[in-house]
């Protein structure tokens, strides 16, 4: 019987943090997109309150994520432009132990669409 509940307890633990895990990846991603989203509209001056890179770690940090990379530089031009980012998570999880879930995103931001063009 103590067999057992040892076995049990082992795999409810190995369930809770394969959700731990599957949970904070899912923060990420959204994080992520979030992210890129924001930066790639910030790409275009006329439409940024500040520096696209700062756009995506302040929305990144919003959604409980870090900016590791964001590929965003300001276009002056009416051409569309990618932006592309990577965050993380910090997360500690029963067994696996403190680790660092990672997702990247990409938005695309066309000027002359935002404009009516």
């Amino acid at each position: 019987m103590a067999a057992m509940a040892a076995i049990l307890a082992t795999v409810v633990v190995g369930v809770v943090s394969v959700g731990v895990v599957f949970a904070a990846r899912s923060q990420a991603v959204t994080g992520a997109d979030a992210a890129a989203l924001a930066a790639a509209v910030a790409t275009y001056p006329s439409a940024a309150t500040a520096p696209p890179g700062q756009v995506a770690a302040s929305v990144a940090r919003a959604n409980g994520a870090t900016l590791i990379s964001c590929s965003c530089r300001v276009d002056l031009s009416m051409q569309k432009r990618v932006v592309t980012v990577v965050v993380a998570i910090p997360v500690d999880a029963p067994i696996l132990g403190r680790l660092s879930i990672r997702a990247g995103a990409r938005a695309e931001f066309d000027p002359r669409l935002w404009l009516g063009r």
